[in-house]
């Protein structure tokens, strides 16, 4: 499988990295928080380690660590706008439970 961005999440990316001035692309991991034991982790990458996966996806590298595929694989990543409010939505198959809030998920 993959980890994919829709057209807007890439376009979003790439003003991000435009502005930034600099960057590999996009870094998506995993972190032990919240009531259902996972949250995302989202930044820019300036560098690919040894230990890093890398999708392409509309022509945004998004780089995610070995010890992280397993949460992640098939996860697509979109940019939603809603009035003064905007962010970036994950639509992660492994997700088995999330928590009230939408802050964390616990995967298969």
């Amino acid at each position: 499988m993959a980890i994919t961005l829709t057209p807007a999440a890439a376009t979003r990316v790439k003003e991000h990295l435009a502005s930034r001035g600099s960057g590999e692309g996009l870094r998506l991991g995993v972190k032990t928080s919240g009531c259902s034991g996972l949250a995302y982790e989202l930044g820019y990458a300036d560098a690919v380690g040894e230990n890093d996966k890398v999708f392409t996806s509309h022509g945004v590298k998004v780089i995610v660590d070995n010890d992280a595929i397993s949460f992640l694989d098939g996860t697509n990543i979109d940019y939603v706008e809603d009035g003064l409010s905007s962010l970036f939505e994950f639509k992660n198959p492994n997700v088995t439970e999330q928590c009230g809030c939408g802050e964390s998920f616990t995967t298969k």
